[in-house]
């Protein structure tokens, strides 16, 4: 049984508020919870719409941890909600600058302290087609080999029905499912204690990102692609929504 985390004042506002909106607008459809550990660990998930930190973040508290994001700074810089979120112990990520390594720094500390903390190893919404996991960045597995805590890899499917990708106005109706499955923990033992060179990280990021698409293939009843989205090589902005910026001359949108 795993050990259920302790909530602050600000979260406990931040569940009073949400939870029972969400329990309106969405039906549920969660498993694995058993594979969430005691102690703190990186749960590290896929990235389909805006409305999913909601929904996962809902799934995490029902499960008996403290929703504790890697979470834009821009988010947490708003002024009322912002300042909630901040105190309810979101780790604010300052993406594509010199001070993203405060959040790591942050996170570390964090697990070290007992805590969970979920990461979206994307960094961003998924620009694949099909909305498979894409190309993961280096923070999950950078948290996990520094701190020697766990990474359990999570699929989530169905909040993109609420609220498309990049989408402006949500759809209530048909109410949609917020299904859920978690894996056990990526095994990453080989990795441990070896310099964290770029190989190291490549390879302990890219089985993260198996599990989730596994998980997500799982959900979906169809396999994964077998080779991932990478949105460098299909010329679109590492962050923001693609669709505002040209694609950078001489590429393709395609998957590669």
């Amino acid at each position: 049984m795993a050990r259920k985390e302790r909530r602050g004042a600000a979260l406990y506002v931040c569940v009073v508020l949400l939870r029972p909106l969400l329990m309106v607008l969405t039906r549920r459809r969660w498993r694995g919870q058993e594979h969430l550990p005691a102690g703190g660990f990186v749960l590290a998930a896929n990235h389909i719409s805006h409305t999913d930190p909601l929904l996962f973040a809902h799934f995490v508290h029902d499960a008996g941890y403290a929703p504790r994001y890697l979470a834009k700074a821009s988010v947490l810089d708003l002024p009322v909600v912002g300042r909630l979120l901040r105190a309810s112990g979101q780790i604010p990520v300052y993406r594509e600058s010199g001070t993203a390594a405060q959040a790591y720094r942050d996170a570390v500390r964090a697990v070290g302290a007992g805590r969970s903390v979920i990461v979206y190893p994307e960094g961003t919404l998924t620009r694949d087609p099909g909305l498979w996991p894409m190309v993961g960045k280096t923070g999950a597995a950078r948290i996990a080999l520094e701190s020697g805590c766990s990474v359990v890899p999570a699929a989530q499917w169905g909040a993109h029905e609420l609220l498309a990708p990049y989408g402006r106005w949500p759809r209530f109706y048909p109410r949609p499912v917020n299904q859920v499955l978690v894996g056990p923990p990526v095994d990453l033992a080989d990795l441990r204690g070896r310099p964290m060179t770029t190989d190291v990280m490549a390879e302990a990021t890219e089985r993260i990102m198996a599990a989730i698409a596994d998980l997500l293939g799982e959900l979906r009843g169809e396999p994964p692609p077998p080779v991932r989205f990478d949105p460098r090589q299909g010329g679109l902005p590492v962050i923001g929504n693609p669709a505002r910026r040209r694609p950078h001359p001489g590429t393709s949108g395609d998957r590669p």
